[in-house]
């Protein structure tokens, strides 16, 4: 038997070296020609005659040529770079190729060829795609490889060389180099995006470099699935909703081309969580069509494409109600922004969108490294109640010092909401180091990023704790009475003994939340926050009345132990590089209480005309079944 040191050693080489052992992909596996890539030529008249066939797909069709039609008169991107990324570039880049590459394949218009041509040489000739901002390569490398592959049989010999060329010695070969390839080892969205591009390209020029292509390919397969696992076990996606329209997008643009081209996507989409993130997804978004935007993402909701591979993928429509109310809402012509939006077309299937109804479940919740719940009293009504809340850690990549925090609606109202995330390159110019995640990182001196502007709790005005981890211990799906409780101790080491938070859409009516506490052996001040961007006054001991857009919402306390002052803060930032808050402002209580005690607060978020429930209804959360 090897000594334990040496048994490790060997275990790790023998992880480090999986992907090169377990090969999914060959010399002698096949490779479709071009192209290659989601969109086989055998394809094309079969596509054409459903596009013509099915309304919605036409409607997508028509707004992607609209859209070719105006980018056939503006200049090519240029290589103008923004602090440490050209990433804006490259994004754009992709949108241009992919949708103007798809328009000429469906209609063989010269024009939109010659277009796409001058958009790729132009890229081609860059100095680089700056390798030390990997994300940027990799969108770039996406891009020129839809186009090379799509438009590779009418290309001249000189373009597909600068083309090709540039995809190898700017796209593929820096991402054998260490210093550009921590990504490899990620467990986020950089992961994701990066394999898909680097895939992506090795698949474009496989003839002419066929061992660095498997080699990349295979290496895509085996690292992916680092990221993939964080879905589990129930589908949340850790970094929040602006990071999983990025990095579950690329996620499916990479499984669906592997899949297209190999007839198989090596298990991966079987990894747990993974399928089941649509459900995730969809109950993000609330009645006024706002997501619940913890972590760094931005308070508006938006249309993802890759939902309709899930859904398709596991036959369920019900999981595009909140991706059809944006096409009901928007129409498609802010869809071709989408840099991704012709995939859609591959990726629906035979999904009628006249058949898509309202999900049968008012609550979602799921574990992982985030823990939230979702709850809501209707679907289809806009005045609903929406609650969404969430347990985790503030020691997650893009995360904020949110943990135990929620956002509220009722009435078409947002009444507890959330900043989300400000600028990176905002605070980056500045010389702020934004990406730290200790408990003295210079990211949590941002305003909108800790927990004095989230609504939870801080403790005698100090930070939640980074090596905490708030889980979900309780959830209940009733109708009348969806809750969840998170387990907040650890967020709260050495500043209370044991913490705990409970939120309830209570008898269908109003919200509840409940905060159990233990004080450590000395008088502790606790401060209750919620951001609002209704109007705030105070009436009352207990009570403080919103109004917004003509509703009004009560937010009534009810704390038996300690001294209770109700407030209100302003949300204007302390620092010059924080991003102003116009319209905002938080709300709650400061409770002062006694040493070594334990106690709870109930707050009672009441829309307009409901009542305060009982007091006596209000079981402690060990009682929340």
């Amino acid at each position: 038997m090897l000594p334990r040191v040496y048994s490790t050693i060997f275990l790790l080489f023998l992880l480090l070296q999986g992907f090169a052992q377990e090969r999914p992909i060959t010399t002698s596996t096949p490779f479709n020609n071009h192209p290659r890539i989601l969109f086989f030529q055998d394809d094309e008249q079969s596509f054409i005659n459903r596009l013509r066939r099915d309304p919605f797909s036409q409607s997508v069709n028509e707004a992607i040529l609209q859209e070719c039609n105006r980018l056939l008169t503006i200049d090519p991107v240029k290589r103008i770079q923004i602090g440490r990324r050209l990433l804006d570039k490259s994004r754009e880049a992709l949108r241009r190729i992919f949708h103007l590459s798809f328009a000429y394949r469906v209609t063989k218009d010269k024009k939109y060829f010659l277009r796409a041509e001058k958009e790729m040489l132009a890229i081609a000739g860059f100095s680089d795609w700056n390798p030390s901002h990997f994300l940027d390569v990799a969108e770039m490398t996406m891009a020129m490889a839809i186009g090379y592959d799509w438009l590779y049989n009418d290309l001249s010999p000189e373009s597909k060389t600068l083309i090709r060329d540039a995809i190898l010695h700017k796209g593929l070969e820096p991402s054998l180099e260490s210093k550009y390839s921590s990504w490899l080892r990620a467990e986020h969205n950089w992961n994701q995006v990066c394999n898909a591009g680097m895939t992506y390209g090795a698949m474009a020029i496989y003839e002419d470099q066929p061992q660095l292509a498997i080699r990349i390919i295979n290496r895509a397969i085996e690292s992916i699935k680092l990221p993939m696992k964080d879905y589990g076990p129930d589908g949340i996606y850790p970094e929040g909703y602006g990071y999983w329209g990025y990095g579950t997008s690329f996620n499916v643009m990479f499984l669906s081309a592997i899949e297209k081209l190999f007839g198989s996507d090596f298990n991966l989409s079987q990894i747990p969580g993974f399928l089941q993130t649509a459900g995730f997804m969809e109950n993000m978004t609330g009645p006024s069509g706002d997501p619940f935007n913890y972590s760094d993402a931005g308070n508006k909701g938006g249309f993802h494409p890759a939902m309709f591979w899930i859904a398709n993928r596991v036959n369920d429509p019900s999981l595009l109600f909140v991706e059809k109310s944006f096409i009901q809402k928007n129409g498609m012509a802010d869809r071709v922004k989408d840099r991704l939006f012709p995939a859609l077309l591959f990726w629906k299937g035979k999904i009628n969108l006249d058949n898509v109804s309202a999900p049968k479940q008012t609550m979602w919740s799921g574990q992982g490294k985030n823990p939230i719940a979702m709850m809501r009293t209707s679907w289809t009504d806009p005045n609903a109640i929406y609650v969404a809340t969430k347990g985790g850690s503030a020691n997650i990549n893009h995360a904020h010092m949110d943990i135990g925090s929620f956002i509220m609606e009722a009435n078409g109202v947002r009444w507890a909401a959330d900043f989300g995330m400000q600028d990176y390159e905002s605070l980056e110019s500045k010389g702020i180091k934004l990406f730290g995640r200790t408990q003295n990182a210079e990211r949590w001196n941002v305003f909108r990023l800790n927990n004095f502007v989230h609504n939870t709790l801080t403790v005698d005005s100090q930070l939640q704790r980074v090596a905490g981890h708030a889980p979900m211990i309780a959830s209940g799906n009733q109708p009348e009475n969806m809750f969840a409780v998170f387990d907040l101790t650890s967020v709260y080491d050495s500043q209370l003994v044991r913490a705990q938070r409970g939120i309830s859409i209570f008898e269908s009516n109003q919200v509840i939340v409940r905060d159990e506490f233990e004080t450590l052996n000395k008088s502790t001040k606790i401060r209750w926050t919620m951001l609002t961007p209704a109007d705030a006054k105070i009436t009352g001991k207990k009570e403080i009345t919103l109004t917004k857009n003509g509703k009004t919402l009560r937010l009534v306390v009810d704390a038996p132990n300690g001294k209770l002052t109700m407030k209100t803060w302003t949300t204007v930032p302390p620092n010059s590089y924080d991003a102003p808050n116009p319209g905002t402002i938080l709300v709650g209580y400061e409770l002062i209480v006694p040493a070594s005690t334990k106690t709870h607060t109930n707050v009672y978020l009441l829309p307009e005309q409901t009542k305060q429930a009982d007091r006596k209804k209000i079981n402690p959360l060990d009682a929340w079944k």
